[in-house]
């Protein structure tokens, strides 16, 4: 009987460590801030926070064919409104939290004028030009877009690399792959590139807005703790981090 009360303990207490753990999808672009908010959830709730970061296509194919997510963070509204109107998310949880936005981003010791901005890129000298796969990830839709409001597309187009993400893309012009890339400003200002990196601000009448929504998944076994997340992420700390890395927040939820 002792032996039996002892594995009854091991197992709820199992199941309560369980319960304190979330799992959450996030757009790549979001992970310098969503990593600095991570740390202060926890802090606050108790709650483990387990992300995994890709493209926000990705993830929306994953959780359409039931993948084990508690929530998702998206780069863009399209995906979360998707879900919702398959009715895979808990009602009231979808929330548009910030706004992102793209730059154009060189290594520190590039020789390229970016004063000239998106022009840059017809340049001989720029023979490779990094960006997210468009068919996917919205930080690539919205390379495409700038680049054709801007009338360069046709120039440009046989010199762009894709990467699976954004962060990927940004990867390329960091390890010298890329000449330069269109990719997150949250990345060009993420403490592991901050300081080997050039950036200008894409303007962004030239592109869709990039809002950033989330949602907790009806699948979710932890919804209670995903609805505290998705609070936490309302609040003015949230917020703030979110500030930091060049993202855009407001003050209503929707």
């Amino acid at each position: 009987m002792k032996f039996l009360t002892c594995a009854f303990l091991v197992l709820i207490g199992a199941v309560f460590c369980r319960a304190q753990e979330l799992t959450v999808a996030a757009a790549a672009d979001l992970r310098p801030a969503v990593e600095q908010i991570a740390k202060h959830f926890e802090a606050a709730s108790g709650i483990k926070l387990r992300v995994s970061y890709g493209s926000s296509g990705n993830f929306y194919q994953q959780l359409q064919n039931g993948a084990p997510f508690d929530g998702f963070l998206s780069a863009n509204v399209d995906y979360p409104k998707r879900l919702q109107a398959a009715g895979l998310i808990v009602n009231g949880s979808y929330y548009e939290f910030a706004r992102g936005s793209i730059v154009l981003l060189v290594r520190s010791k590039s020789t390229l004028d970016l004063k000239t901005g998106l022009r840059v890129l017809t340049e001989s000298k720029v023979t490779k030009v990094a960006i997210a796969d468009p068919g996917h990830a919205p930080y690539g839709q919205a390379a495409i877009a700038a680049l054709k409001s801007e009338g360069v597309y046709e120039k440009v187009q046989s010199k762009l690399v894709r990467g699976e993400n954004v962060s990927q893309a940004a990867s390329f012009v960091l390890s010298g792959a890329a000449d330069v890339g269109i990719v997150a400003k949250s990345l060009a200002l993420s403490p592991s590139a901050v300081s080997q990196v050039r950036f200008v601000e894409v303007p962004a009448g030239d592109y869709p807005p990039l809002l950033q929504a989330m949602v907790v998944l009806k699948s979710s076994k932890n919804q209670q703790a995903a609805a505290r997340f998705e609070s936490f992420m309302r609040g003015s700390e949230a917020k703030q981090i979110l500030k930091q890395f060049g993202f855009e927040v407001t003050e209503d939820a929707r």
